[in-house]
């Protein structure tokens, strides 16, 4: 077993939550098709998707990633470095919506997988860093189904309210064009025009 599939092993062990295979499957394809050099996720969680995207980076390219949890920064740290992937991967570490308006970008690819109910606050971050003909990507978008159901329980609604409201910005966007492809929990893939 190599060590992304420990990786990989280990993360759904500990029932920490890393892209699924189908929808990494998907992003790669778009990834490959783009070749970002500059790529920026929130949500780093123990660094596994962005391990597996910097496969897909131009030779010079890099990603930005950021996570709030400590120990999850540590466990990403050591994957990252592991792999020998220092030059390729930058953590930033501590609260996205401290983070993003520090970053400049412009950034190629925007990959959005943290806090549910922050999608909105992401996607206006996101949007004012993307290059002229970016891509956002968003996963977990239909929220196991609740987001496109009459879901109200109080435990979930905060990030159903979020990706509610994400989704519905995201369509009255005049300066994109969004798929949502129902792969894992939902996917959005938007693009520049």
């Amino acid at each position: 077993m190599n060590s992304i599939d420990k990786i990989k092993k280990k993360a759904l062990e500990e029932h920490i939550p890393i892209i699924m295979d189908d929808t990494l499957e998907v992003v790669g394809k778009i990834l490959e098709d783009n070749r970002p050099n500059k790529m920026l996720e929130i949500g780093t969680a123990v660094g596994y998707s962005a391990i597996r995207f910097s496969r897909y980076l131009n030779d010079n390219g890099f990603i930005d990633t950021i996570e709030r949890d400590k120990e999850r920064v540590e466990e990403a740290r050591q994957n990252i470095k592991d792999l020998n992937l220092e030059e390729k991967i930058h953590i930033y570490e501590g609260d996205a919506l401290e983070i993003l308006p520090t970053l400049i970008g412009p950034y190629d690819v925007v990959f959005i997988d943290a806090a549910k109910g922050k999608y909105p606050i992401f996607l206006s971050e996101a949007l004012r860093m993307l290059n002229n003909n970016g891509i956002i990507i968003a996963d977990n978008v239909l929220y196991k189904g609740y987001v496109m159901s009459d879901y109200n329980k109080h435990k979930q609604r905060t990030a159903v309210r979020g990706l509610r409201e994400f989704l519905k910005n995201l369509n009255e966007n005049e300066n994109l064009t969004t798929e949502i492809i129902e792969v894992g929990d939902g996917l959005a893939i938007s693009r520049k025009k």
